[in-house]
């Protein structure tokens, strides 16, 4: 097994708003894949399907969480580029980036749906 976590998947309550919120964040495309019964859509991932990819979605039986799991995201080169556009993306910063030693940084914020998720990068 070469990662612990496979694919991820986020609850929206609004996948428009979400979507432009996470692609703003993070200065990425994802990718509309319509699914029966909802809306869904799709983080850059390895096309081989070698490294870790996840959506967003918004279908019954998803909803949006502050309790519970976190999922990290990839923070890119220095994670003060994502986390200076949270706000301006509708987020809000719960923990501002933090220094964990020989792992990196960390951030944690709320997204436009209620979600609590986090940031990691090296930088």
């Amino acid at each position: 097994m070469s990662h612990a976590i496979s694919w991820f998947e986020i609850p929206v309550k609004n996948y428009k708003r979400a979507k432009s919120f996470y692609s703003t964040m993070l200065g990425i495309e994802i990718t509309d894949a319509p699914m029966p019964g909802g809306n869904y859509g799709m983080f850059p991932y390895d096309e081989d399907n070698n490294g870790v990819g996840g959506g967003l979605a918004e279908m019954e039986g998803y909803t949006p969480s502050a309790e519970g799991v976190t999922v990290y995201l990839n923070g890119g080169d220095d994670l003060s580029v994502p986390l200076g556009r949270v706000e301006a993306a509708g987020g809000r910063i719960v923990m501002p980036k933090t220094d964990i030693g020989e792992n990196g940084f960390m951030a944690q914020l709320m997204d436009t749906e209620g979600n609590k998720v986090a940031l990691h990068s090296w930088s």
